[in-house]
């Protein structure tokens, strides 16, 4: 008989303290986990797709209507003819074509977004020399005051103006 009342305990015991676990489980967890409006935060995804729709939209615009990133400017841009006149080699938007531009002054264009001629163009000369001052007091015996008209032509592809100018004016000065 002992045997038969051991039976029901093994059974018993396990089954209740289950139903008791899960009863607290249930009740530990129903007010864990609030109900999620996915409606809502769909919504809101909806809202910022369209969002970032639009500001692409004027990215688009602003290019199209002519920023410096639009390289359309250059079509006429010549390697060749602009070395032969350069009397060495010209890559597009290279800085340091102007006369009293290197590679360090250069990178200091480009901290300021100035990448092209273009750009260097329509910079101001107190804009190039806030440029240069930002470099440190080794830069400051530059003058930058033809850069931007020489930039422009670069630009325009007036290589012939541009070396006459740079032959006429060496080290860059007015």
């Amino acid at each position: 008989m002992e045997l038969e009342y051991m039976n029901i305990w093994c059974w018993l015991i396990p089954l209740s303290v289950g139903l008791i676990c899960g009863f607290f489980g249930y009740l530990i967890g129903r007010g864990a986990d609030p109900v999620v409006d996915y409606k809502a935060e769909i919504k809101k995804l909806k809202q910022e797709t369209d969002k970032a729709k639009a500001d692409l939209e004027k990215c688009r615009h602003k290019l199209d209507a002519g920023s410096s990133l639009n390289h359309d400017d250059y079509q006429g841009f010549d390697a060749a003819e602009a070395r032969k006149i350069m009397g060495k080699a010209v890559k597009l938007n290279d800085l340091t074509l102007i006369e009293g531009i290197g590679p360090k002054i250069r990178s200091l264009f480009h901290n300021y977004e100035i990448k092209t001629w273009r750009n260097l163009a329509e910079t101001s000369v107190a804009k190039c020399q806030e440029v240069l001052d930002s470099g440190g007091d080794r830069f400051r015996v530059h003058d930058p005051a033809s850069w931007p008209m020489q930039a422009r032509m670069a630009a325009e592809g007036k290589w012939k103006e541009l070396a006459r100018w740079q032959e006429e004016h060496k080290h860059g000065k007015l």
